[in-house]
């Protein structure tokens, strides 16, 4: 498992992206327009970021529970890539999809 601070560090960046989800901000509307995301789904990214959030920070106490949020934060960002992919949309917001695949499959893969 990599270090406690390495997980408070992504857990505050998914916990600031619930929270750019949940305004939404301008920049959010734009990359889920552009996937053609609809809106009506669109609230479900807060709460999945802000439970993700949580998992990330009980890397302390919990290990089992870190693993799975990191596989399931995988799982997340591996479909994120599949709909910039299908919309055809290679912008930044799906390089950074696929970096945080990337970052959470290794994690996941990581070895206490």
């Amino acid at each position: 498992m990599a270090s406690a601070r390495t997980y408070d560090v992504l857990a505050t960046y998914l916990a600031a992206s619930a929270v750019g989800d949940a305004i939404p901000l301008p920049f959010v509307t734009r990359v889920l327009d552009a996937i053609d995301f609809p809106p009506r789904y669109r609230w479900i990214f807060a709460p999945i970021k802000a439970a993700a959030a949580i998992g990330l920070f009980s890397a302390r106490w919990s290990p089992a529970l870190t693993r799975l949020t990191t596989a399931m934060l995988t799982i997340y960002f591996v479909l994120a890539v599949g709909f910039h992919v299908k919309a055809r949309d290679l912008s930044v917001a799906a390089v950074g999809a696929a970096a945080n695949a990337a970052i959470f499959a290794v994690l996941t893969a990581k070895r206490n």
